[in-house]
Order: structure tokens, then sequence, then C-alpha cells
């Protein structure tokens, strides 16, 4: 993983620009916060980009004082510029405002739009270069080489958001890479854990939203019910990271204190730990290569009092081996997988899926499409609507059945 040396912006010194895609979502309302807690002047905000909730969009852009606000919902824009009437922040809706204000000068942008609709405006923030903070997975899930690529025709910076991603690249030594024998991302087994499956086949999305640790979004959090937000993590890591896909393991730990673990060669092992917030992760490339304070709660490890480490359980969770065997397959699987999980995802949402069917239907899609082969953006796009379109009939023909 090449990245190239930056700093923080002294206090004394010009603000750095900061755009966020995604400001309403979890991650993107974590590093608004933080850019408050920062010395002042360190940050200035260019633009903040959201779905369709124009109420919150408007009040993040008046507190940050933003250049500019984008609603992905064109329905939204009305509400959107009355809120923002006489304040001089500029607004703008669609699909391709989002794509333009990513493309717009700034120093650093999170990468927070969930799924693969954050795949044009990441390439469109990478394009123009400076750092990428990456918080969507879809990107590198759907178009790891084509988003790797773009990273160093400009130069780019990227740097991992996702927890177990942050946590291997804070632990991974980039000077020698080949005494790395091993990465490990964990994860903690969710909701669904220690369930049968007989009993997981009643679960409910409130019961599967119930994360015991991470408070996540609707999306991520039923990903981490199934674990198929880790087999994401799987493909994401091996884009990232200079290790083989037999080299990248997983390992269920329920404490959700160590977020990955590097093996070297000489048989050290090197971990990060930390509280459960995703604050540490979006601190730490905010402030890259230094750090910067966050008023956390500190990891207590003796009031924690043990560390459990699992191997997942392959019935329980097919959505891992799933995963798997597309990164192994390569060309447009990876595509597939992902877009089809959407679709049962929200299905599942929607409860016109069962649970294990989510998993069921990725995989009667994998079996649909085999290794169709994707050039470019377009390709992958294109592949993309086609196996949302028949994750959307597999799962009506199981409804009806």
């Amino acid at each position: 993983m090449a990245v190239t040396p930056l700093h923080p912006a002294p206090a004394d010194g010009p603000p750095r620009r900061i755009t966020v895609l995604g400001s309403t979502g979890s991650v993107g309302r974590s590093t608004l916060a933080l850019l408050e807690t920062a010395s002042p002047g360190a940050f200035a905000v260019e633009a903040l980009v959201a779905g369709s909730d124009a109420s919150a969009l408007a009040a993040q852009a008046r507190r940050h004082g933003a250049r500019l606000a984008v609603v992905a919902d064109p329905a939204a824009h009305g509400a959107l510029r009355e809120a923002l009437a006489g304040t001089g922040i500029e607004t703008a809706a669609g699909a391709d405002a989002v794509v333009e204000a990513a493309a717009r000068p700034a120093d650093w942008t999170m990468a927070a739009i969930v799924g693969a609709a954050g795949l044009r405006s990441t390439l469109a923030a990478l394009d123009r270069g400076g750092i990428l903070a990456l918080a969507n997975k879809e990107s590198l899930v759907c178009a790891g080489e084509i988003v790797l690529a773009a990273a160093r025709r400009s130069g780019a910076t990227l740097l991992p958001v996702d927890s177990e991603h942050n946590a291997i690249f804070q632990a991974l030594d980039l000077r020698d890479t080949a005494m790395v024998e091993k990465i490990v991302l964990t994860a903690s087994g969710g909701p669904c854990r220690a369930m049968e499956p007989a009993e997981m086949r009643a679960v409910t999305p409130e019961v599967a939203l119930r994360h015991p640790v991470w408070k996540m979004g609707a999306k991520i959090s039923i990903d981490s019910a199934t674990m198929m937000n880790k087999g994401l993590e799987l493909i994401e890591a091996a884009h990232l990271f200079p290790v083989p896909e037999t080299r990248i393991e997983v390992l269920v730990h329920p404490q959700s204190a160590v977020h990955g673990l590097v093996q070297y060669a000489d048989g050290s092992v090197l971990a990060q730990l930390g509280t459960p917030d995703m604050r540490t992760p979006i601190a730490h490339a905010l402030a890259w290569p230094g750090r910067m304070a966050v008023a956390l709660p500190r990891l207590d490890l003796a009031a924690l009092g043990r560390l459990e480490f699992l191997p997942p359980d392959p019935v329980r969770f097919p959505a891992l081996r799933l995963a798997r065997d597309a990164l192994r397959a390569g060309a447009g699987a990876p595509v597939v997988l992902n877009g089809a999980n959407e679709v049962a995802v929200s299905l599942f949402l929607d409860r016109r899926l069962g649970f294990l069917d989510i998993a069921a239907v990725v995989e009667e899609a994998l079996g649909l499409f085999g290794t169709r082969a994707v050039g470019g953006l377009d390709d992958v796009l294109a592949l993309d609507a086609e196996a949302r379109r028949e994750a959307a009939g597999l799962a009506a023909r199981r409804a009806a059945a």
C-alpha cells in the first residue's frame, strides 16, 4: 500500500479543506464531530454530501460553514435550498452533483457513502488527488484495480478508515512488507454469533440490527450479523495490503478490543487495540501521520478481563466463504457478490426475505454470472445493475416458494 507524507495543518497555517461524502451517516457525523474538537483554524469544510435528509444536511452545513451542500435525491433539493436560503452556502442535487462535489478542490475527503452508490464519487475524489479516507468498502470490492489505478495516476493518498483495515495499517511495517507472514481481521460475530442455524432462520430485522458492540447504520449492521461485512473487508484487505489472499485470516473476537493483527516472519504479532468507536480510526486518518487527541473512554484491559479469539463458523456464516470464493474467482464475481448482497439486505429489512436467505440469494447470483470479465467503470456498473435485477428475481421466487 503506497502512502505519501502528509502532516496536519499547523494551527497558524492555512486550514486543511475537508469534504465529507455521506455526511449524515454514522461515519460522516463522527467525522464532523471530530472537526469540532480540533484546533481552531485547522480545518475548513468545502463540501458536504448526503442522500435525502435535507434537514440534517442543512444543519451540518450551517454549523460547519460549508461552501457547498449536495443532496443526492433531487426531490429533496427544494427543502435544502429553503433551509439554507440567505446563508451563502451553495446547494445542488442529483448523482452528477455528488460527483462534482467530490471533484472540488479539497485536501482531505471522507468517502462514506454506503454501497456501490459511492463508487463514482470515490473515483472523482481520487482523480483530483489529495487524501481520500475510505470508509466505503464497496468501492474496493467492486472496482479495486480501478480505484488503485486512479490513486496512482493522480498521486492521491488512500487511507483506510474501516476499523479493521485502519488497525492493520497502523501495525503494518511498510518498509519491509516481505517479512509479513499474515494479517488477521477480527469480527465481533454480531448478534447471531452463538445462535443455532434453526434459531437464525427466525431472526428478524430488529434482532439483526441489535449489534452487541458497534453502533452502525442499518445496512452495515445486517452485514455484520451475516458476517458479509467481514467478507467484504477480506476483499478490501486483499487490494489494500501487499499480502496474498491465502495469508489474510478472519477471527471472531467478541470483545471487539483488538481490531487487527499483523504477524511477522520472526514470530512477532503486532496488534492495534482500542475501544470500539469509529472516531478512533477517523481521527487517525484526519491527523496522519501524526495523531490528534480524542475524548473517548480509554480501553481498560483489567476491566475487560479476557480476550477471546475463535474461528468463524462456516455453517452459521456462509457469507465469508462466498466472499473468499468471489475474491479467488476475480473478474466480476466481487461485483455480483456486492450487488446481490445489497439487494438481499434491503429486502430483508423490508421483511420480504428471510435472514438465512440473504446468503442463499448471493450464492445463487454468483452461480448465474460465473466470472464475467469487467474492464472499466461502465462495465462494473452494468454488471452491478444486472446482478441486482437477478438477485431481486431470485429473492421473489424464494419468497413465493
